[in-house]
């Protein structure tokens, strides 16, 4: 047998040319544009063949005759077969006139040559999309009937249909493949597209919530989805069949799922929260059409929504398909692959196989340089509290991936401690003193910088006083609020109001600050402290939502409790399980390289979700640990004279495992 195939790099047509060659004494040719030779190699090593079997047949879809001369057509018209017409624009986000160069003058342009040809057959490869948004039952025997054909991929994959039925010649044979994704065996999928549009969203949900937690999602019509595999098997089971009474196959799954439940597959394949309730996007329908243009002509709607599609990664009309009503008959393809034990497999089968294939391959922040310093090398960073602690071994780390690591502390003995350190691995660090709690230290250092180094790419806001005292032993300590305040967060804001203008200018850089789990769980004898960040976190919301769109982004660590000098005082944490500093430095360097808006550890989240939602339950927890642990030893000598905390109790440490990382 011999064939001919257009869009034989594609998805469909590079395994399909596999198959033919699979047929005894087959021998394949394959249409390419000349400035694709390059492929020849990657394509015949794929195949697992050379070119006396595949052949390369140099031209171009949108020319007449697909730009073959006279004499390739000659030579070329009693040796075909078969000519399978795949090459197709198969995407969403691609624009119209693309849609229509490609899938309708591209078919036309097929057509006419293999009208030139003494064929066997002609067998063109359509989609299910040919049907629009037609209500209810589709059958193979079904085209004029199609409704709703204003999106321009339905359009021209109607319209390339209609020219293979109305100008081709000869014996004809169409296939309308579902929503098609990766192989089955081993989820092999070449671009982003149907079902893949929400895996990033399903990925994020994972990273933020544990998979029991019950989570809201939507709910649609049915969509047909069917591996590839399936469809090129189906496809070349039928096309060798030697008499058909009909010449039209839905090559489609005949149990689609309904959104909902393609969804829960995936995020169960991803280990990801499952939509226990659902909402139906059908009601979305009861809101006229009028009213809907008219919010999205409005230019805020408009940029929000742009917005949030664009984070996603979905294309603008993605969810006009969530209410897809389209169903598909099959049954005239059944009855052709009767015997051949080729079914269309269940999506939960095989949804593990594309979930893993795509974020090994296809997920889009692979194509991020996700090290430290792809990020950093070169930038001018500034750690502030950097010469111990969370700050020093994140100094280390930013040396070490080649940034310009500005370190400041008040304590000039430490800092040339720090420099020293950093030096002995080979590294360098830059030290400047400034006392971040004194205003007019900070803009000093502000100046300075700006000075010799002309500006700060990423600022990491780590400088910070803690105080671990109740409130009933503060009444007469109201100074304790005040340098809480000073340092964590007006020094804080100082200096980042400081170097911003200067980001605003360049339209990039990144503000991080180093916050507290306190804030999230609201941790009792931290009044102090969890005020004074709070009031950075909230200020830091602000400001991210002023700067997004020039390029600045500003992340919020609500860090752990960490083995640091600052607990150091606190003889009770001596024991109690917390970060290293450099484990801390990790969440620091995940902020750099990732940009998220936070990082919070699941039990942060979980407590800032509890009070949420049930918050007399969250603070009966918490006045638990409050009345479970003592004060201070400064606080309870003041208050209790000599008295000292006596030893922990079995129920004091189970409670700091249960609760690890939140401070008591």
């Amino acid at each position: 047998m011999q064939y001919f195939v257009t869009g034989a790099s594609g998805l469909i047509g590079k395994r399909l040319v596999k198959k033919l060659l699979e047929h005894k004494g087959s021998s394949v040719y394959f249409l390419m544009r000349k400035e694709s030779q390059s492929k020849i190699d990657g394509l015949l090593n794929y195949w697992n063949t050379d070119k006396e079997r595949v052949i390369p047949v140099f031209g171009d879809l949108l020319a007449p005759n697909l730009g073959l001369s006279k004499e390739d057509i000659k030579s070329l018209s009693k040796k075909i077969d078969h000519f399978f017409h795949l090459a197709a624009v198969y995407d969403l986000k691609a624009d119209a006139e693309e849609q229509i160069a490609v899938n309708v003058d591209g078919t036309r342009n097929t057509v006419s040559l293999a009208n030139t040809m003494d064929l066997k057959c002609f067998h063109h490869v359509s989609s299910i999309a040919v049907a629009g948004m037609f209500e209810g039952i589709f059958r193979e025997d079904m085209f004029e009937e199609a409704e709703n054909l204003d999106h321009p991929y339905f359009a021209s994959k109607h319209e390339s249909e209609k020219i293979v039925r109305k100008e081709y010649k000869g014996n004809l044979r169409i296939y309308r493949p579902g929503m098609v994704v990766g192989d089955s065996k081993t989820g092999e999928m070449d671009k982003i597209d149907g079902p893949y549009y929400f895996f990033k969203l399903i990925q994020r949900i994972r990273q933020l919530l544990p998979p029991w937690m019950p989570t809201i999602g939507i709910e649609g019509g049915r969509i047909n989805i069917v591996p590839v595999d399936y469809v090129v098997d189906s496809m070349d089971y039928i096309a060798h069949i030697p008499k058909l009474n009909t010449n039209c196959f839905h090559l489609t799954d005949p149990e689609p799922m309904r959104v909902g439940d393609v969804l829960n597959t995936f995020a169960r394949a991803a280990h990801a929260p499952t939509m226990s309730l659902r909402i139906n996007a059908a009601l979305l329908g009861i809101i006229p059409k009028s009213i809907k243009k008219g919010l999205m002509s409005l230019a805020p709607v408009r940029r929000v929504r742009d917005a949030i599609m664009t984070d996603l990664g979905l294309p603008d009309d993605m969810l006009q398909f969530i209410s897809y009503p389209t169903r598909f008959d099959n049954r005239d393809t059944a009855n052709a692959l009767k015997g051949s034990g080729i079914s269309c497999p269940q999506l939960d089968t095989y949804a593990d196989k594309l979930w893993d294939y795509w974020e090994r391959n296809l997920d889009p922040d692979l194509a991020i340089d996700h090290t430290l310093k792809g990020q950093v090398s070169g930038k001018v960073v500034l750690v502030t509290g950097g010469s111990s602690g969370i700050g020093l071994a994140v100094a280390h780390k930013l040396a070490e991936a080649g940034a310009v690591t500005i370190v400041c502390s008040r304590d000039k003995e430490k800092l040339e401690e720090a420099k020293k350190d950093v030096n002995s691995r080979g590294f360098d660090i830059v030290t400047y003193v400034a006392d971040v709690a004194d205003m007019a230290d900070c803009d000093r250092l502000v100046k300075t910088l700006i000075e010799n180094h002309g500006r700060v790419d990423i600022l990491i806001n780590n400088a910070g006083r803690s105080i671990r005292r109740a409130i009933e032993s503060s009444y007469d300590r109201f100074h304790d609020f005040e340098r809480t305040m000073q340092l964590n967060y007006f020094g804080a804001l100082r200096l980042t109001m400081g170097l911003l203008p200067k980001m605003v200018q360049q339209k990039r850089g990144q503000v991080i600050n180093i916050s507290s789990i306190g804030v999230l769980t609201n941790a009792p004898r931290f009044s102090a402290y969890v005020a004074s960040k709070s009031a950075l976190d909230a200020w830091t919301r602000c400001a991210a939502s002023e700067f997004v769109d020039v390029g600045i982004k500003f992340t919020t660590i609500n860090m752990p409790l960490v083995r640091t000098p600052m607990i150091a005082p606190t003889k009770l944490y001596k024991n109690v399980p917390a970060l290293s500093p450099e484990e801390a430095a990790a969440l620091v360097t995940e902020a750099i390289v990732y940009k998220p808006v936070r990082i919070a550890t699941r039990l942060g989240v979980f407590g800032e979700v509890l009070h949420a939602l049930v918050p007399k339950i969250a603070q009966i927890v918490m006045n638990t640990s409050f009345r479970m642990f003592p004060d201070s030893d400064a606080a309870a000598a003041k208050k209790d004279g000599d008295k000292k905390p006596s030893q922990m109790t079995t129920e004091q440490i189970a409670l700091q495992e249960l609760l690890r990382g939140i401070h008591f």
